[in-house]
């Protein structure tokens, strides 16, 4: 299912949910021309910020992607606290939580890495373009290593631009 960026950024936005946009809803910020259908995010995990997360959420049914469906699943501060990172479905499309991405960094390491985007009547954070590229070599998946030359080639010619 595809992700309804339109609506779930705003009603993050609007419950006070800290977060960064990671991943290739990122990309597509920067420039990037490939398709995605989910949504992920790199959320802080202060107590107040888990208990936001929990409840705006929580109206949307919340649950693991490619669980089986009768596994028993609460989306609370408790199983978010328990946890790190998520990959849900929700009924506003697939999300991706991420407490912590690959090599260790988590929101507070990366909020000076981040920018403010301006969309859908709303601000949000942004992870800058050469961080975008560093978490995604990190991460080493084929579909992250296919996006890096296209991100690289996206960095290049901005540094071109006087």
């Amino acid at each position: 299912m595809s992700a309804e960026f339109e609506r779930l950024l705003p009603e993050l936005v609007r419950g006070g949910v800290d977060f960064i946009l990671i991943g290739g809803v990122a990309g597509i910020v920067h420039g990037s021309a490939r398709v995605t259908y989910d949504v992920d995010l790199l959320y802080s995990r202060t107590d107040d910020n888990i208990r936001r997360l929990a409840s705006v959420l929580e109206p949307r049914s919340p649950y693991l992607r490619d669980a089986p469906p009768a596994l028993p699943f609460a989306w609370d501060e408790r199983t978010i606290r328990a946890g790190l990172n998520f990959s849900l479905t929700t009924n506003l499309g697939d999300l991706d939580l991420f407490g912590e991405v690959s090599g260790g960094n988590s929101y507070n390491d990366l909020l000076p890495h981040s920018f403010d985007v301006e969309a859908f009547g709303i601000q949000f954070k942004c992870v800058d373009l050469p961080t975008l590229i560093r978490i995604k070599k990190a991460a080493g998946r084929a579909k992250d290593l296919e996006a890096i030359a296209e991100l690289q080639a996206l960095l290049e010619e901005r540094q071109k631009q006087p």
